[in-house]
């Protein structure tokens, strides 16, 4: 990664001789005779470093402290100073400089500060993009759907995220409640901070204990050195909690001191540790039942449920599974290195009538085998065959009772398209609709 680097001094032997002790790979060094040559350059160019002599003509080394911090923050600023005028140099560093230099220079001392700067920019600018890399993939607005349903899901998520409440997510297995906890924390004033999740149903009561609060040396067989849990690793960020619904009694006792007070101590422990965390419960029971059966804490139910989100299986929302298919076609052809394939109309309805109850879990893996085992157009023969018997159904559409009039529609008109191959004269024919309402209607729904 190339860096620049500008020094300003009015000395020509002082700031050529740097530049000579500077030189590398990767690192473009640009020289400044006085204050304000040096201000244009930053002005002009991304300078990642800036080495100043305090004593310039035009604009001394102060004064273009505070112009830089002021106008290019990013930039980080060292001051060379002579004996006399340490105090100046300390001053500087109260101003929002780095660090300082006496003159004369000592080089080795120089080239070592300069790589610590260097580094320290490369490593921030590598967190930064891996941040990126995650909003990427997690931020709400990169969850396939279309659907009023899911529309809803986003508007909650942006609600939510900005603020410190706790999240319980309920929706069946497979409808992406991870997913959605990665886009509430990515969107939060916590997404630089840990984002650490654990499956409280993958594991024993004493393992979980341990696993969520650390344990100290000798607190149990094999615990042969300290461990910290997953509420210190997740110390400012967020935890997810998943199948929350399967903790024991014991367990959740302790869980809602944590939720109540912030506190815990490890397992074998004595010393009282602070965390601060922002839970997210994820669940594929209804935890309101198992409160009413008595196999879950009223109490820790309500500290979790500080917001509520419930995702909708996929098949009370078909109208994405066209974009849903569409989205994994374009990952596992990139994967594989294969052509995309379209996808027939007979097949793109099969898959929209199958119920789905592993919901897009299912449909991401039955499109990879699909990718995996056909070459070119994806039809009916492609598919498996529990989908082609129950899917495959002519003229089936299948429409949830809670659906409103205007979801009906949309849903019906949409599966007419695809029917009809996406002639909209046939579409407009069957449906009794005249062209123009059609066209409207498309437009309304945003169908393409």
């Amino acid at each position: 990664m190339m860096h620049t680097l500008l020094i300003a001094d009015d000395e020509k032997n002082t700031r050529e001789g740097l530049k000579w002790a500077l030189e590398r790979k990767n690192l473009n060094i640009m020289l400044a005779a006085d204050g304000g040559e040096a201000l244009r350059i930053v002005r002009n160019n991304t300078v990642d470093v800036l080495i100043t002599d305090l004593k310039m003509p035009v604009l001394d080394g102060m004064s273009l402290l505070e112009r830089v911090r002021n106008e290019s923050p990013a930039t980080t600023v060292v001051v060379l100073t002579g004996h006399g005028t340490v105090e100046s140099a300390v001053d500087a560093m109260k101003h929002g400089a780095y660090d300082y230099l006496i003159k004369p220079i000592n080089i080795d001392e120089l080239n070592l500060l300069v790589e610590r700067i260097l580094n320290n920019r490369s490593m921030a600018e590598e967190n930064e993009q891996l941040r990126q890399n995650l909003h990427d993939k997690y931020g709400f607005e990169n969850i396939i759907g279309k659907s009023d349903a899911m529309m809803a899901i986003f508007s909650k998520v942006r609600t939510v995220a900005a603020s410190r409440a706790n999240v319980l997510l309920y929706g069946e297995s497979g409808t992406g409640k991870e997913i959605i906890a990665n886009a509430i924390h990515q969107n939060s004033p916590r997404r630089a901070n840990p984002f650490v999740k654990v499956n409280c149903g993958a594991l024993p009561l004493t393992l979980l204990e341990s696993e969520l609060f650390g344990h100290e040396k000798g607190a149990f067989t094999n615990a042969i050195r300290q461990k910290p849990g997953r509420f210190e690793m997740a110390d400012g960020g967020t935890l997810l909690l998943d199948e929350i619904s399967e903790t024991a009694p014991e367990f959740q006792v302790k869980l809602l001191r944590v939720l109540q007070e912030g506190e815990f101590e490890r397992v074998g422990g004595t010393q009282t540790l602070k965390t601060d965390v922002r839970v997210i419960a994820a669940t594929n029971k209804r935890l309101d039942e198992l409160v009413r059966e008595g196999r879950f804490r009223e109490d820790l139910y309500y500290r979790l449920k500080v917001v509520e989100i419930a995702l909708p299986p996929l098949r009370d929302r078909r109208e994405d599974i066209p974009l849903l298919v569409d989205h994994f076609l374009d990952e596992f052809s990139k994967y594989y290195t294969k052509p995309k394939p379209r996808v027939a109309a007979r097949a793109m309805t099969a898959l929209q009538n199958f119920p789905w109850p592993g919901n897009v879990r299912q449909l991401k893996n039955v499109i990879e085998s699909t990718m995996v085992m056909n070459e070119g157009e994806l039809t009916m023969k492609s598919l498996p065959d529990e989908i082609r018997q129950e899917g495959g159904e002519q003229n089936v559409v299948r429409i949830p009772a809670s659906a409103s009039l205007r979801e009906a529609e949309r849903e019906l008109i949409q599966a007419a398209l695809i029917t009809n191959s996406g002639n909209r004269a046939k579409t407009a024919r069957q449906l009794g609709l005249g062209r123009k309402t059609l066209y409207r209607k498309l437009e309304d729904y945003g169908i393409e």
